[in-house]
């Protein structure tokens, strides 16, 4: 296939001709629910780390889906075991269950480390995975029975999360995610969720109580623009739930699944933490999202009949996730994206206009010293780079974990001319 041929499905839709890209973001305005904008390019083609629009522009993909790809995009392995599995049996209902269910929910527990009595509810996205937590948290009240009616009322209600969260977009999420202008057109969101300073440990401990649930934290903040919590934040924050009685919920959707060059970016922490949200990378491209409880007390919290989801494990979707985790682990991925991402890291911090880099392993955030970082997406878009701006001074790059050095070394050159063009365009 060259690079301006489409894919057989893109070529199955063209039955008015052949769209141009313009044509198809008409087509778009018209039929689909504004959310998101106007899309940046219609792409209908991806190999590896590269993607190509309607229109047969090549684009270095830096962004990976949001650290969804991470093994790039149409990896032959990946994808022949989607295929195959879906020519076997692509659902079942959760009245039954599948030997892929069951094997990527032991694989989950084995990279994890999680103790004996450890659990995994699958689920179909992060939002959906952080949703299913926050039901965990509010079944951890402390009370003898669930509140209600006659019933002995619950004191544990507070939950706990940090300015700058994202951590999806469903009610549930919604009320842990800060940001105001996601939050507002739906209060009143589900109450109790109190958000403290970033990284600030004194502010943590004088908020965890005898009345806190949980505590959901990011190891690194991904939409707040690539935040790692301060050395002593995690520890801190596992010892202090610890003695209250309180849930400590790691939320790795983007930063779980090799991103840092770790399975969990957490794991270097020397905790193990009540559970941790999984999604993005699991599926390497499907939808997939995971809640793993540690140890067998968190994980009788949700019991039969009190959560649930139609299409959560089945056996596509985990039949992609054991062959995206399979292919990371045989094809020894993790070595590379902690020397590539280390040697991003460095060369960036060398760029004039670049004035802090951070981040770990692929997941990097960098500022500049101006406000264009808009613009510069758009003009990485026109020298063939996907990059996402999370601030107006920030830049983020969540690559697929198989970006390579001499990728990432063009990105490196052109970035200069992308600064210039970016301020010229202001």
């Amino acid at each position: 296939m060259s690079q301006v041929e489409k894919s057989p499905v893109v070529e199955l839709v063209e039955t008015k001709g052949h769209p141009t890209g313009a044509e198809w973001l008409n087509r778009y305005s018209s039929s689909l629910m504004g959310v998101f904008g106007t899309p940046q390019r219609v792409l209908v083609r991806g190999a590896g780390c590269l993607v190509w629009d309607a229109d047969g522009k090549e684009y270095l993909d830096l962004l990976g889906g949001i650290a969804v790809n991470a093994m790039g995009h149409a990896h032959p392995f990946v994808t022949s075991v989607i295929s195959s599995q879906l020519a076997t049996l692509g659902h079942v209902s959760n009245f039954f269950t599948s030997p892929t269910q069951i094997a990527l929910a032991e694989k989950l527990l084995e990279l994890a480390k999680a103790p004996a009595g450890s659990k995994v509810f699958f689920a179909n996205s992060g939002t959906e995975a952080v949703e299913a937590a926050f039901k965990l948290a509010r079944r951890n009240s402390g009370a003898e029975a669930p509140a209600g009616p006659g019933s002995a009322v619950a004191r544990r209600t507070k939950i706990i999360a940090l300015e700058g969260a994202f951590h999806g977009r469903t009610m549930g999420a919604l009320a842990l995610t800060a940001k105001a202008a996601y939050r507002a057109p739906f209060e009143p969101l589900p109450g109790g969720v109190v958000h403290i300073p970033f990284g600030d440990i004194d502010a943590l401990l004088g908020e965890i109580d005898e009345t806190t649930a949980a505590v959901f934290l990011e190891p690194i903040q991904g939409e707040a623009g690539v935040r790692p919590l301060p050395a002593g934040y995690l520890q801190a924050a596992r010892e202090a739930t610890t003695k209250a009685g309180a849930l400590l919920i790691l939320d790795e959707v983007q930063t779980g699944i090799g991103r840092t060059g770790k399975w969990l970016a957490s794991e270097d922490a020397g905790i193990v933490p009540d559970a941790v949200t999984l999604a993005k990378g699991l599926g390497g491209g499907f939808p997939i999202g995971a809640l793993v409880t540690f140890g067998p007390e968190t994980s009788s919290l949700l019991t039969a009949g009190q959560h649930g989801t139609t299409f959560g494990g089945n056996p596509v979707a985990t039949a992609a996730a054991l062959a995206t985790l399979h292919a990371i682990e045989s094809q020894r991925v993790l070595d590379n994206v902690r020397t590539v991402g280390e040697r991003l890291r460095s060369k960036l911090a060398d760029v004039d206009g670049v004035t802090e880099v951070r981040g770990e392993g692929l997941l990097i955030g960098f500022d500049l010293d101006a406000d264009i970082a808009a613009a510069v997406v758009t003009a990485g878009l026109d020298a063939g780079f996907i990059v996402n701006s999370p601030g107006p001074r920030t830049i983020r790059l969540a690559p697929p974990l198989i970006l390579t050095a001499d990728q990432a070394d063009s990105f490196i050159q052109a970035l200069p001319t992308l600064l210039q063009t970016a301020k010229d365009a202001q």
